[in-house]
């Protein structure tokens, strides 16, 4: 098959028309507004995912990044994967085995929580990318935050929040992008007053589409995804407002892409490169994903001084895998490939959540506080059927096959396990301004977690046909933060977390949790936040330490026997920045370093226990770096370049092998046609490096290549 990239570019010929517009004649400052380019490092807005305080990132104890709609665009993120790589310290992925595969602080996988409008689901296969469009921001916040957002969370949280419905009378944005390998874009939003007179309209509308397509970088794979978003806000009284909102996602990939085998015999990982786009899954290969989100948010103002907000949710999620997974080079040269698997989730989750805020004054000095009760109750059944089935091609030219074809896996699905997962948690927060400059941040949140889990496959010691685990963590968070100057300060904090020994809330087995309690996290973190020159730059740094406790490993002894015994160490620093070097040009950058190693961790090898202290985690790069410049030419032409550092990773628990580190570079060039209308052509990985995402086992999980695309983008 002949591989090739094309550059196409777009004529688009759009005309609206709005009763009695009027030409827009742009002032000065209107001029300097457009010239301003979106910042990454933005230090004075609120944030949701670092308090429930609503507090600024500068008041906030902990890293944190942001990245809302401006930056997203700014930047070309086609998904949420794109938007989180950009942020600090963090190295993401989506193969589909790993869902929503994120490293970061020296933590992997479900140690990260990724929410979902603060909501967590407690499952990485649920978290993988969806279409940027309908995100509204992403934030990121470093270190345990089991406080804020339950269980789990040792090294971070992600929170992508959706757009909604704002009081705006009217609003229309597009957006057409065409670009390499078929990879298409078709996308709007509207915003609608529901008022004939918008200045009397108490009820507003939004409602977003998207719709992606990509015949892949990797030959016969084909991804389409689509998502539809509405939402009603309602102002049902002068303090009393409701926001009703429905999402739909939908995911479809044919014949994914598992990865490619390495060459045999070499400690760094290397794939054959005349082999490069080659694809060793069946021909009808499967991964589908299907998701509606449901949520109420009732928000009533009872006083100046204070707030509730009720937030009913429901999450409805079923995901099909049909794959061969495995390939390796056998001594012949051939391609071997095994693990033929079929598997689906059906995943529901069903919560509530009120939080308070009150600000008062305790001891005569001012005080926030936040308090809450939260309760989910999460139903997972899963249908794992895998084989022994293995053949071996002629990686030249083969026939994939067909996954109905391969006995063992073909017969259909057989449910073997349903997990009940329910948690009630308290928390409460508060804030104490105790003296001009100095603020104490502290915080506390007790849950009590239910776990039933239902086999219905072969029963034995460790499969039980039902068990079931109790447990009642409480986790917490102490903070200050100095203000040096109005546009400086500095923090420490000291906050913990509670999550599983092995394995997630929504899948774990008997082996996984039924005889041990929930590991434990623990975090020191010093930092400052400032603003130099006198605002044209600011920038942060953050250092910690993080340790977790107890997680499961094989016994020194026995490796028949799974041990609560685990610890691992992180230690590392973290530093963004932004400088508007002169009128016209600016600077961003982050860049983040970790060492990250266990002080105790045993596997079974060959039926020997052996001990792996010392050496790193798997998938975990030692650092990361970005970096963007832009240049705006005058108001209608800006262009720029970026590049992305990632530090090579061990592909195993005993360091052997090791993919290595690589460097992507991108550009852009926007020109802005009207005061509505902007054309962006943009290059990504403009040296065409061949580099792994991803690294497991013997396989690589390789990046895209090269590629080229515009888009234009509609704004009324």
């Amino acid at each position: 098959m002949i591989r090739h990239t094309s550059l196409v570019l777009l004529a688009s010929t759009c005309t609206f028309a709005w009763a009695h517009a009027a030409p827009v004649e742009l002032n000065a400052t209107a001029i300097d507004a457009e010239r301003a380019v979106p910042s990454g490092v933005q230090l004075d807005e609120p944030i949701r995912t670092g308090s429930k305080l609503g507090l600024t990132a500068r008041q906030t104890p902990a890293s944190v990044s942001v990245s809302d709609r401006s930056v997203i665009e700014q930047r070309g993120a086609k998904d949420t994967q794109d938007v989180i790589n950009a942020m600090t310290g963090v190295n993401a992925s989506a193969n589909p085995g790993y869902g929503g595969f994120v490293a970061y602080r020296g933590f992997t996988q479900n140690q990260i929580t990724q929410l979902y409008n603060g909501i967590n689901l407690g499952y990485s296969s649920a978290t993988r990318p969806v279409d940027a469009w309908t995100v509204d921001r992403v934030e990121l916040i470093g270190g345990p935050s089991s406080l804020l957002h339950g269980a789990g969370a040792v090294g971070g949280s992600i929170n992508t929040i959706s757009k909604l419905a704002s009081r705006d009378p009217q609003l229309l944005d597009g957006r057409l992008r065409y670009g390499s390998y078929d990879d298409s874009e078709v996308a709007f939003g509207i915003n609608q007053a529901l008022a004939s007179n918008p200045a009397d309209a108490r009820h507003f509308a939004r409602l977003d589409f998207s719709r992606g397509h990509s015949n892949g970088y990797i030959d016969r794979n084909q991804r389409d995804t689509s998502s539809l978003a509405f939402s009603l806000l309602s102002d049902l009284s002068d303090n009393l407002t409701h926001t009703f909102a429905v999402e739909y996602q939908e995911d479809k990939e044919i014949s994914p892409y598992w990865g490619s085998p390495i060459l045999p015999g070499r400690r760094t990982m290397k794939i054959d490169n005349s082999r490069r786009f080659e694809n060793y899954n069946v021909a009808d290969g499967r991964y589908e994903q299907r998701v509606r989100w449901l949520r109420s948010i009732l928000d009533y103002q009872i006083s100046d001084s204070t707030s509730v907000q009720n937030t009913l949710y429901h999450y409805d999620a079923e995901r099909d895998y049909r794959n061969v997974e495995r390939y390796t080079y056998n001594s012949a040269g051939n391609v071997q490939r095994a693990s033929p698997y079929l598997q689906r989730h059906e995943q529901q989750v069903l919560g509530d959540r009120v939080e308070l805020r009150h600000d008062n004054r305790l001891f005569d000095l001012a005080s926030q506080w936040a308090l809450g009760l939260d309760y989910s109750r999460m139903r997972q059944n899963v249908y794992p059927t895998s084989g022994n089935w293995s053949d071996q091609v002629d990686p030249e030219h083969f026939d994939p096959g067909s996954f109905d074809a391969i006995s063992g896996v073909n017969a259909g699905l057989t449910k073997q396990r349903h997990h009940e997962l329910s948690n009630r948690a308290v928390f409460v927060e508060n804030r104490l301004q105790l003296t001009e400059r100095l603020a104490l941040l502290s915080g506390l949140r007790y849950d009590y977690l239910e776990m039933q889990v239902t086999n219905y496959g072969a029963v034995s010691p460790t499969s039980p046909a039902y068990f079931e685990r109790r447990w009642e963590p409480l986790s917490g968070r102490l903070g200050l933060t100095y203000e040096l100057t109005p546009s400086a300060s500095l923090y420490l904090q000291y906050s913990t977390a509670a999550d599983l020994p092995a394995g997630s809330l929504a899948g774990a087995t008997y082996s996984n949790v039924g005889l041990f309690d929930l590991s434990k996290g623990e975090q020191w973190e010093a930092g400052s936040k400032f603003d130099f020159l006198e605002g044209r730059g600011a920038a942060t740094v953050a250092v910690y330490q993080i340790v977790r406790k107890d997680f499961a490993v094989r016994d020194s002894n026995d490796p028949n026997l799974t041990v609560q015994a685990g610890q691992q160490t992180s230690r590392g620093v973290e530093l963004s920045g932004r400088l508007q070097v002169t009128s016209k040009l600016l600077a961003e950058a982050n860049y983040a370093y970790v060492d990250a190693q266990y002080d105790v961790f045993n596997e079974a090898v060959n039926g020997v226990s052996v001990s792996r202290k010392g050496n790193a985690p798997v998938n975990v790069p030692a650092s990361v770096g970005n970096l963007w410049l832009t240049y705006s030419f005058d108001s209608a032409w800006a262009a720029g370049v970026d590049g992305r550092y990632v530090g090579s990773v061990y592909a195993d628990n005993a360091n052997t092998l090791k993919a290595p580190a690589y460097t992507l570079f991108g550009a852009f060039v926007r020109y802005r046609v009207d005061e509505h209308t902007a054309v962006t052509a943009r290059v990504r990985n403009l040296t065409d490096e061949v580099y792994a995402k991803q690294a497991y086992g013997v396989q690589y999980y390789m990046g895209a290549p090269r590629t080229f695309d515009v888009a234009v983008d509609l704004r009324f």
